[in-house]
């Protein structure tokens, strides 16, 4: 956006009388309480929703009663600022963030342009779990009222349900409607002496496909023949899976989806995996990835998939992982809250679909499906399922592989771990940061060791000494006491007579951990050394820029 569009836009905003519900302006001359952002966010954002808006503002840098520019250091480095969106995301619902941060240098000073989205219809966004709105220019909690307003958007429309008023049974897909049918009866076998005896038109309502003989978009998605998807454009149903990696190739598939499920699930190169955990030579066995998985994931992305966006589904398979996409927010407050909690959700966005692929043995309206998950790949000791979750899209990575060793010795010796652990050992693997109240209870139960930022899992979690190769990179990751590297330097001071800060580096640097970098490593050497002298066990007989350390 350009200069003088953003001043339009503040201009603008300076002129509406008072602050309104989705507009706030603050002073913030130096700084500003990180979690008041939040709960502004969270109240601009829902107030946008409910007032069929695509964004509101926070302002900083101008007054909030006279509109007068009085300028901010906020944030003056514009990385720092940036780096704001991705902070945010991290406590609101989705991982919802800015839709752009502008800032505007003016003559009285410089003022920065928060761009908050509207709340996804049929979604309030939370800040850190509370959800908030503005009672005129106050903040406050976001009311019931507001509450299930903002819900109900999602109940009021249900794309998937809209009838297909020019479709017929003939537009359907006879060896879809077969395969339906034994589905249903597989999920209902007390029913399977009448659905023998429904027709067509019986079933297909009774399954909850049609409404009273009528095509709905759900039929033609999971039944349609493939010429059908034409009734529900310019939405299209597809799913497309991609090879990467040493070799290359893809496959698309459309209606009836109930059975490219299966057509795609062939194409995906499930090989065995060996794995050794423990003092053996004979390695397990295993598929890279559970069948089950696989399905679910392809299958929750139909009936998640928000298709007025018009998109494909994906699949990308590389030599290790596979990703799946589908287009939408994630509705369910967070990944985290769906698995400890092992509960159905309240809202579906496509809840009609859902039921159907219910009846017919794709997913699970119950909840579970990616609790599941989860536990597939906890029992196999492999990474857990990897969400990446933006306002419009959805994607999770499957990895058919152990990817820590620690990791999967963890699992495999401490078996009654709750699942709210593994969560966070398993962020520990892939490099992610704990934040400090996650640190802190898995300290509490001694599943990590080290410094901020710098945590691994801890000896008592997973028996390092099993083997020589395991010894070594528990040293390499813990490291030594100070008495052991403080002894190294005396033998060396008393074998050679003095030891230079050279020679000390060299001795001591390559025996320090892994997880301090070069800085903190050369600070520990500091340290120990001036320990010593402290003790009176060695002293410095050269200069402050050269030193020559020899025994006291």
């Amino acid at each position: 956006m350009t200069t003088i569009e953003l001043e339009k836009i503040l201009a603008h905003l300076c002129s509406l009388p008072g602050e309104t519900e989705v507009v706030e302006f603050k002073e913030a001359k130096n700084d500003y309480d990180f979690n008041k952002i939040g709960k502004y966010f969270s109240a601009i954002s829902n107030e946008a929703n409910l007032r069929s808006l695509s964004h509101g503002w926070l302002i900083f840098g101008v007054e909030d009663k006279k509109k007068a520019v009085v300028g901010s250091h906020y944030r003056i480095n514009r990385p720092h600022l940036d780096s704001l969106k991705g902070e945010i995301a991290n406590k609101t619902t989705n991982r919802i963030t800015f839709i752009e941060i502008y800032e505007l240098l003016l003559g009285e000073g410089r003022v920065i342009l928060f761009q908050i989205p509207a709340a996804p219809r049929g979604i309030p966004v939370a800040w850190d779990g509370h959800y908030y709105a503005r009672d005129g220019e106050e903040l406050a909690p976001l009311n019931i009222e507001k509450l299930e307003r903002i819900r109900n958007q999602q109940v009021r429309s249900d794309w998937s349900a809209e009838i297909c008023s020019d479709a017929t049974l003939a537009d359907l897909d006879e060896a879809a409607i077969l395969q339906a049918r034994k589905n249903y009866k597989d999920k209902f076998p007390e029913k399977a002496n009448d659905v023998d005896t429904w027709d067509d038109a019986t079933f297909l309502n009774k399954a909850k496909v049609t409404i009273k003989n009528k095509i709905t978009r759900t039929a033609i998605i999971l039944l349609g023949r493939p010429e059908s998807e034409y009734f529900i454009s310019p939405a299209v149903a597809k799913i497309r899976w991609v090879l990467k990696g040493s070799q290359s190739d893809y496959q698309i598939e459309t209606c009836p989806l109930l059975l490219a499920v299966d057509k795609i699930y062939s194409k995906i190169r499930n090989v065995k995996y060996r794995r050794i955990l423990g003092n053996t030579l004979f390695p397990d066995e295993m598929l890279s990835y559970e069948p089950y998985v696989i399905r679910e994931a392809i299958n929750n992305c139909i009936a998640h998939q928000d298709y007025s966006l018009h998109g494909y589904i994906n699949i990308v398979e590389t030599d290790d992982s596979l990703v799946f996409t589908n287009l939408g927010s994630f509705i369910p407050e967070s990944v985290e809250k769906v698995v400890i909690e092992n509960a159905p959700e309240e809202y579906y966005r496509n809840r009609f679909l859902a039921e159907a692929m219910f009846n017919m043995k794709m997913v699970d309206t119950a909840g579970g499906g990616i609790y599941k998950m989860f536990l597939f790949q906890k029992q196999r000791f492999f990474p857990l399922p990897e969400y990446e979750l933006r306002p419009d899209r959805v994607q999770v990575t499957i990895t058919g592989k152990i990817l820590d060793m620690d990791f999967a010795r963890v699992l495999a010796e401490n078996p009654d771990l709750s699942l709210l652990d593994i969560i966070l050992l398993d962020k520990l693997q892939k490099g992610k940061k704990l934040n400090e109240g996650e640190a802190k209870h898995l300290r509490s139960k001694q599943l990590i060791e080290g410094k901020k930022p710098n945590y691994f899992i801890s000896a008592s979690a997973v028996n390092p000494l099993t083997n020589a190769k395991m010894k070594a990179q528990y040293i390499h990751q813990r490291g030594f006491d100070d008495d052991h590297y403080k002894k190294m330097i005396l033998d060396f001071i008393n074998k050679f007579g003095s030891a230079s800060r050279k020679e000390i580096d060299e001795l001591i640097l390559p025996k320090l951990p892994d997880v301090l970098d070069e800085e903190k490593k050369k600070n520990k050497v500091n340290n120990l050394i001036s320990s010593l002298r402290i003790a009176a066990r060695i002293k410095n007989t050269g200069s402050a820029a050269k030193p020559c350390w020899v025994s006291s």
